[in-house]
């Protein structure tokens, strides 16, 4: 059974750079075509797609975080990481990770992704 555990700091202050890991349980996240990517949910907003990493190590950003957002994996620890750089208040929300077989950019319909996360609460603390 695959599992996906994202964690974080919980609090991130104004211009920081925010880093989450996402810990990947049940599969290599280089063992199969997969995608594996970060999607958000800000307070009573609907959810935001952020970017995704293939597993040929691409990686797709979305146009509007494209300048603060990094996508990286880490085989040996099993892990995918999202860092977001200049955070500010509305940077608030709950961070998801997924897992697809195929590379859905903009997509946060969870039925088309395989796994999802339970998520992680970040807060800016202002």
């Amino acid at each position: 059974q695959v599992q996906l555990q994202e964690s974080g700091p919980g609090l991130v202050k104004p211009s920081q750079t925010l880093s989450l890991t996402c810990t990947v349980s049940g599969m290599s996240i280089t063992a199969n075509w997969d995608y594996w990517t970060w999607i958000r949910q800000p307070p009573g907003k609907g959810l935001e797609w952020m970017g995704t990493i293939a597993t040929s190590g691409c990686t797709y950003y979305s146009p509007s975080l494209k300048s603060r957002t990094s996508i990286f994996r880490d085989t040996s620890s099993n892990q995918i990481t999202l860092q977001l750089r200049s955070v500010t208040p509305e940077d608030t929300a709950v961070y998801y990770c997924a897992r697809s077989t195929k590379l859905l950019l903009g997509v946060t319909e969870a039925a088309r992704y395989e796994d999802w996360g339970q998520g992680t609460q970040v807060t800016d603390s202002t």
